[in-house]
This record gives C-alpha cells, structure tokens and sequence, in this order.
C-alpha cells in the first residue's frame, strides 16, 4: 500500500499548528513559578539587609521596652513604700 507523503504532511502540520500554541502556553505556565523563585533569590541579598535592619530594630526596641516595665516596676515599688511610710506615721 503506497503512503500519501502529502496527506501525512498535511496531517503533520495540521497537529503541530494546534500542538506548538498549547505546548506554549503550558510551558509559560510551567516555568514562571520557577522564573519567579530564580528572580526572588536574585533579590535576596536586599531582602537580608531589609530584614536585619527590621531586626535590629525591633531587638532595640524590646530592650527599651523591658527597660520601661522595669522603671514602671521600680516606681510603683517606691510609690506603695511612700503609702505605707505616711500611713504608719499616722497611725
């Protein structure tokens, strides 16, 4: 049986105007988280000084922080000291 050469390029071709778009789009589809993820780590080293400054700043801070419940601690100490010193020499 004698093969049709035009008939199996057209068919050929046929498949391949259809297939190449979709093979495309998958492959657009496929690949940008990986782009995105190469693009993101290329952005990184700006990222690490962004957040060590963050970081810095946040442990300065929670020392300011523990500093002022400490003082707040301190005078409320000193404040129930005075209460009971007046009342006693009332007393």
């Amino acid at each position: 049986m004698p093969v049709d050469w035009t008939g199996l390029a057209g068919v050929i071709m046929g498949t391949l105007i259809i297939l190449i778009p979709v093979a495309g789009l998958t492959a657009r589809f496929a690949f940008k988280p990986i782009v995105e993820a190469i693009a993101h780590l290329r952005q990184t080293p700006q990222a690490n000084d962004r957040l060590a400054a963050i970081e810095s700043r946040l442990a300065l801070l929670e020392t300011q922080m523990d500093n002022t419940e400490t003082e707040l601690a301190r005078l409320s100490d000193e404040s129930e000291f005075r209460r009971k010193l007046s009342q006693g020499g009332e007393s």
